[in-house]
């Protein structure tokens, strides 16, 4: 779906009450951020989306790692999670193993190309961050990301 170009043409949208709403700016920044992760990954030939990222940095950092421990890290449901883990370990990145401690769960680990993948991709991301906070000081990424995570933990449903 492509949206017509933005410019001194177009008309000035009345977007009403909705600047000042919360989470209606950090919905639109998300999706600015994600178009942005994702320019990133495609101009490198790589195919990543950022929870994916975010999975793979919580296995390798995490070893035997169970599903439902990641599940509940990630925010989201056992469902949700299984296809991401199937594509990823499709693609040779991650293993699941069963858990020396509990026969009824699975660890989770990176293959040594997970490994090699996840520096490829976390020096993409750093790009990609770079980028995103670009026309902010160093001191005000903090201070926001900082904001974020207070809003964050206000909210009922996390």
């Amino acid at each position: 779906m492509s949206r017509p170009p933005a410019g001194p043409t177009s008309p000035k949208l009345d977007r009403g009450m909705l600047p000042t709403l919360l989470g209606y700016v950090l919905r639109r920044t998300q999706s600015a951020v994600f178009a942005d992760f994702a320019a990133t990954f495609q101009a490198a030939g790589a195919a990543l989306t950022p929870g994916e990222f975010g999975l793979l940095i919580l296995v390798a950092r995490n070893t035997g790692l169970s599903q439902m421990a990641l599940a509940r890290a990630l925010g989201i449901d056992r469902s949700t999670l299984v296809p991401i883990l199937d594509r990823l370990q499709a693609r040779g990145l991650l293993v699941r193993r069963r858990s020396a401690t509990d026969g009824r769960t699975h660890a989770l680990a990176l293959t040594p190309s997970g490994y090699k993948a996840l520096a490829r991709f976390t020096s993409l991301v750093q790009a990609h961050e770079k980028r995103i906070a670009s026309r902010l000081s160093k001191t005000e990424t903090r201070t926001l990301i900082e904001l974020l995570e207070k809003v964050r933990t206000g909210t009922r449903s996390l």
